[in-house]
């Protein structure tokens, strides 16, 4: 059950991150699309801070927060996850440095945004602004360094196609919100209100997807936990019929102590032969019966025992 908590972690932050949009947007509409206090003149297209700087700042606030703080806690996991090998492991300090950078920047975003959502447009449109490119700076920030670890990653681990596809998921999102977040600004500075509106609002449902694609990363950790229980289960079921850890299909080739009355994995015998000693049987030496081999003919060097297989 702990394995199943660290893919759902990003799905419950992109979820808390869509309800609280869908939430905010069909407020806006079902109030007839009012114009407030906060909107520039000209603008008909409400910002997603417009709507969250009137009555739904409560909401604002506290699903803005859910969502960045649990996000984090995928970053979190994802390091520890292969710290401790349950995911492929780092091949490099630099790796591990990158891991770090994305962590670092995912905290600068989600203080960006629960600062953001405090310092409402209304009240505070400067530190409300400055916020707002905390919030997107950081995470794409974060995005870049671990998109970074993850190439270096597939590099190494070129088996793993979760790792392809995770970094390819992870570059559209930095070159598309990159570009957007150009736009954004490009259309704020031209008072193109109304745009720069649409622009946010597409830039926070593609934030949705990012933050869920999160999961796929930890799939790998879940199905080796699953593959890790069939295994033990295997391995207790040869214990309970006595066949211990060396058993092969139709009950044969056992290793170790899978016999009885023998030695090094054979019955009766020493050094694996039967009921003889050194390849001999019934008193015969050097394949002549009942006599002693002729002078000439050298006795074969004897066999040197068979070392144990008891391990």
């Amino acid at each position: 059950m702990w394995y199943l908590s660290y893919w759902v972690v990003p799905i419950l932050s992109a979820l808390v991150w869509l309800a609280m949009l869908i939430a905010m947007l069909t407020t806006w509409t079902s109030q007839g699309s009012p114009r407030y206090p906060s909107m520039e003149a000209g603008q008909h297209i409400a910002y997603i801070s417009d709507i969250g700087a009137q009555g739904l700042k409560p909401l604002f606030i506290a699903m803005s927060t859910v969502t960045v703080v649990t996000f984090d806690l995928a970053f979190i996991f994802e390091r520890w996850l292969r710290h401790t090998g349950k995911l492929t492991p780092n091949t490099s300090i630099w790796q591990k440095l990158y891991s770090v950078c994305a962590i670092i920047g995912s905290i600068a975003g989600a203080a960006g945004l629960i600062l953001l959502s405090i310092f409402d447009t209304l009240r505070h449109p400067n530190l409300h602004d400055a916020f707002l490119v905390l919030f997107i700076a950081g995470y794409i920030v974060s995005a870049i360094f671990i998109c970074w670890e993850y190439q270096r990653l597939g590099v190494h681990f070129r088996e793993h196609s979760v790792l392809r596809w995770s970094f390819w998921i992870k570059l559209f999102f930095i070159l598309f919100e990159l570009g957007l977040a150009i736009a954004f600004g490009v259309t704020q500075n031209r008072d193109q209100y109304n745009a720069a509106a649409v622009l946010e609002w597409v830039i926070a449902f593609i934030f949705f997807f990012y933050v869920l694609s999160f999961f796929i990363d930890f799939m790998p950790a879940v199905r080796g936990k699953g593959r890790q229980s069939r295994e033990t289960e295997m391995d207790m079921a040869g214990v309970e019929t006595g066949r211990g850890d060396g058993a092969a299909e139709g009950g044969q080739n056992f290793r170790g102590n899978g016999y009885v009355n023998g030695t090094n994995g054979y019955t009766n015998g020493t050094n694996g032969y039967t009921n003889g000693t050194n390849g001999y049987t019934n008193g015969h030496s050097n394949g002549f019966a009942n006599g002693t081999a002729p002078s000439h003919i050298p006795k074969p060097t004897e066999p040197a025992p068979l070392p144990s297989r008891n391990f």
